[in-house]
């Protein structure tokens, strides 16, 4: 789990309505009896009042309760209304901030499916994405899971697997940087839970948002693919703290502080596949590990809050390393303690995560934290579904991992459970689909 916080851009607003809420608990005496609401308004005109109304919060909002608006005219809340666009450079879900809902599902093509069917899969997935994202039902039978809520940042991000080219004939077109991710000590890998064909990745600040964008995609594959593996992530919801701040993990640690940030001068560099790259339909694209990391939470929390510091190389309550300072107050590697010993241990995470450390190798990290139930024997099954971003993993994941491998103090409460590599090209043009510069090209 490298160090490096969440890179965060501005969300531009959009459609789709709810009644406005404040974050503190409503007040029954404001409320409107129940099944009351504006009646014989339609959708559209739902979702088209909510970018001309604005917000309905304020500094006397966290007392009102549910606030009154008249029939037609029903705002969003500001985390109902925030809106990422499908049409980018890179495609959604790389450098927006960290959703509060997530899902990762990974396809394999059905047997006989090749490249045309992939074609049109890929074409109706872009479909969806763009409504669903708009704050718009799906194209074909929805199911109305989502049904008066807003975009909630919803985004869709498409990705394929080595194994992709092999079963639509497009072997020649696969890029070297999908070649397979070597070996870990550390790793204990469950085949059925990596890999796959096709990846898609979902985030939003809405759970039921997420989950109707999950069904969508999983009632589009139809025939043509079938899903190989899924996996549920959680991170804080936006406006639980009381100022803007890098994620918490389920260890309890800042997670994130030295993330590329896109202010960065080298940040695309470090990210995207240039528009001259190769292959050119990666142009603007990404590549995608994917990590299913369990902490050994029960191991974890036995120990000192001093200790867990020491394994970290930074202080638990503000992410500051135990040098002194903030949380991004650079680390000194050379500062010893009265003993003469390293005040960040030389096996701490965050020293041995460091860009400067690997040769300038740097990932854009954005993580979901999951939790799959406990076992009897009380142990919960939880961690990090680690998502990491670079323009070339061979530069980026693998010489950081490979490092860790070799001597990280993190390493004794964390296993590597799944793992996959996708390229993730650039964003579709209007009028386009992902994907379609590869299979039409």
């Amino acid at each position: 789990m490298p160090d490096p916080s969440p890179a965060t851009t501005g969300r531009p607003t959009g459609p789709r309505a709810t009644t406005a809420r404040t974050a503190a608990a409503p007040d029954p005496a404001a409320q409107p009896p129940a099944g009351d609401g504006p009646r014989g308004v339609s959708r559209r005109a739902l979702l088209s009042t909510a970018g001309a109304t604005g917000l309905v919060l304020g500094a006397a909002g966290a007392g009102a309760g549910y606030a009154a608006a008249p029939a037609g005219a029903v705002p969003l809340t500001s985390v109902g209304s925030s809106r990422a666009m499908f049409h980018v450079k890179h495609q959604p879900g790389i450098t927006e901030g960290l959703q509060a809902c997530g899902h990762l599902v990974a396809f394999d093509l059905a047997p006989g499916a090749g490249r045309r069917e992939a074609a049109a899969l890929l074409r109706r997935w872009s479909a969806t994405a763009e409504r669903l994202m708009a704050g718009e039902p799906a194209p074909h039978d929805d199911t109305d899971v989502a049904r008066d809520a807003g975009p909630s940042a919803l985004t869709l991000t498409f990705g394929f697997g080595r194994t992709f080219f092999d079963r639509t004939g497009l072997v020649k077109r696969r890029p070297a940087a999908l070649d397979p991710l070597p070996a870990f000590s550390s790793d204990r890998l469950d085949p059925r839970r990596g890999e796959g064909d096709l990846w898609v990745q979902i985030g939003a600040d809405d759970a039921l948002v997420a989950f109707h964008a999950l069904r969508a995609v999983q009632r589009d594959a139809g025939g043509a693919a079938r899903v190989r593996w899924q996996m549920n992530g959680f991170n804080r919801t936006p406006g639980a703290t009381a100022r803007p701040m890098t994620a918490r993990n389920l260890m309890g640690q800042l997670d994130g502080t030295r993330n590329p940030r896109p202010a960065d001068a080298d940040f695309d560099r470090r990210i995207f596949v240039p528009s001259s790259g190769e292959p050119d339909w990666m142009a603007n694209g990404s590549y995608a590990v994917v990590r299913r990391i369990r902490m050994l939470l029960d191991d974890w929390e036995k120990l000192a809050t001093g200790d867990q510091e020491a394994v970290i190389g930074r202080r638990k309550s503000d992410g500051a390393p135990l040098t002194g300072g903030g949380e991004t107050t650079p680390m000194d590697l050379e500062k010893t303690d009265a003993q003469g010993a390293h005040v960040v241990p030389l096996n701490a995470h965050a020293r041995i995560t460091r860009p400067d450390e690997n040769g300038g190798a740097a990932m854009l990290r954005r993580p979901f934290s999951y939790h799959d139930g406990i076992g009897a024997d009380g142990t919960p099954d939880a961690g990090l579904l680690f998502v990491a971003w670079q323009a070339d993993p061979l530069r980026g994941f693998v010489p950081v991992q490979r490092k860790l491998d070799r001597g990280d103090a993190l390493s004794r409460y964390i296993r590597h459970e799944a793992s996959g590599l996708f390229a993730v090209p650039g964003g579709a043009a209007a009028g386009e689909y992902v994907g379609q510069r590869l299979l039409e090209g």
